[in-house]
């Protein structure tokens, strides 16, 4: 069916079901700037562009499902971070959001720095051209031959997350003549609003070395005394999606309490303070993020104020936005397949991918909004449900939104706010082949990360 056909669906709003916590918008063809990249919007036909380019064009020509990146609205995000922390700090971009190279030359010429976590994410920066001392390597069990290679390339920083780790850092820093310039990441108690497993500062998770019990001094005396180790600084991340400042103040002040006692044993101010990432974006009109520029100043002065407090100087602050650059400059488009309308209850609609393209829906019941793009419509709303095409009952893309009673078969639907994780985390469930990575800017797409084809699945399939 072509997508100009709109042949008779449901015409009915459906009932809300109890508890929902909203109503169907005034204008469903209007777009949330909170939500949308910023050159996305409708031509006066009523098709949705990105960077100067229709949706229904890049749908013939890249295929449905796909990844939409506006690579103008990367590039401005990261200036701005950029920009909001100025010279006397250091923003690290978090390449588990998203990362190819294209992305990785544009993050090195806006002046960002990378923080990698695994082997294959070093590999992609260091061939993309990232000089390694802007590189900083986390994870929470590093192999050894990750850590010869970050040490070999001249990484700026390695992140010890163990007791372990601290030894085995040393010992491979020192078989190669070097000293490694490391952090050490703790636990600081404070359990952010967010979703219990993307909430990484309690104890009771494996990230980092608890602050209780002195475990993170006793790891500090430790790094002190090897000589393969130079400890320039403390690493704390409190979560993800976070908009309230105030778990980062509490997390300061325990991260500067632990620099005192550092100065006080050791007689060694240590340089630096990495305050992570996790700051949220808008996935619907009712999340609420900060801009940079209100981050930056907030955590500048929550830590120039504890470090006047505790008498020391005020170390050089580094933090770790992924999402927040990444997220909201992509959106993913679909085609509609099936439109199955239930009494009383919602509308499921099915498109061309799913939780293959984007788990985080099932994983942590992640809310995200949806539009029709190839055209308008001013059919009244329709409660409904967008779901893949995998054999999951979980296989939901959104939960609850609202689209046109007249939402047929082979229209374009778009979920905005998709560039952070959905790639990063997508599979092969089913066999399904990952979608590109489109950029575009300036009128002009093109593929940074290609679709998947299944000479790709059979290539991998020796048996």
């Amino acid at each position: 069916m072509s997508r100009s056909a709109h042949p008779a669906g449901p015409r009915h709003a459906d009932v809300l079901p109890e508890g929902h916590p909203s109503a169907p918008p005034a204008d469903l063809n209007h777009l949330d700037r909170k939500v949308w990249a910023s050159t996305v919007t409708r031509t006066p036909d009523g098709v949705v562009s990105v960077g100067g380019v229709e949706v229904t064009r890049l749908a013939e020509e890249f295929g449905t499902p796909a990844y939409l990146l506006d690579e103008t609205d990367f590039r401005e995000r990261a200036r701005a971070w950029r920009t909001a922390f100025g010279p006397d700090a250091d923003v690290f971009y978090a390449g588990k959001a998203f990362l190819s190279r294209a992305v990785v030359r544009w993050l090195h010429e806006e002046g960002l720095n990378l923080d990698v976590c695994s082997g294959g994410e070093l590999t992609t920066a260091l061939s993309a051209g990232m000089p390694a001392d802007r590189i900083a390597f986390h994870g929470n069990n590093k192999s050894v031959d990750e850590i010869e290679t970050a040490i070999r390339t001249g990484v700026g920083r390695i992140v010890l997350d163990s007791f372990q780790e601290i030894v085995r850092v040393a010992h491979i820093a020192q078989s190669l003549g070097k000293r490694q310039r490391v952090q050490i990441r703790i636990t600081v108690g404070v359990e952010a609003h967010t979703h219990e497993f993307i909430a990484t500062a309690h104890e009771d998770q494996k990230f980092g070395i608890p602050l209780a019990g002195g475990q993170a001094a006793e790891a500090v005396r430790r790094a002190l005394q090897l000589d393969g180790l130079e400890l320039i600084g403390i690493h704390s991340h409190i979560g993800s999606q976070i908009f309230d400042m105030s778990g980062f103040e509490v997390a300061a002040h325990r991260v500067v309490g632990l620099l005192k006692d550092i100065r006080d044993e050791h007689g060694v101010e240590l340089p630096e303070i990495d305050l992570g990432g996790g700051l949220g974006i808008a996935y619907t009109s009712a999340d609420d993020p900060r801009e940079p520029h209100e981050i930056a100043k907030a955590l500048t002065e929550i830590v120039s104020r504890e470090c006047e407090g505790a008498k020391l100087r005020t170390p050089r602050i580094s933090v770790e936005p992924g999402r927040a650059i990444v997220g909201p400059t992509a959106f993913t488009l679909y085609e509609v397949g099936t439109i199955k309308p239930l009494d009383g209850l919602r509308t499921y609609v099915s498109v061309d991918g799913g939780m293959s393209d984007n788990i985080r829906t099932a994983l942590y019941d992640a809310e995200y909004s949806v539009a029709l793009v190839s055209r308008t419509s001013e059919a009244a709303p329709m409660l409904v449900r967008v779901v893949g095409k995998h054999c999951e009952s979980g296989d939901i893309v959104v939960k609850d939104a609202f689209l046109p009673a007249d939402l047929a078969p082979g229209d374009l639907i778009a979920v905005p706010a998709t560039g952070a994780y959905c790639r990063s985390m997508a599979s092969n469930y089913n066999h399904a082949l990952r979608p590109p990575v489109v950029a575009v800017r300036d009128g002009e797409a093109r593929v940074i990360v290609r679709r998947e084809t299944e000479e790709d699945l059979l290539r991998l399939d020796v048996g």
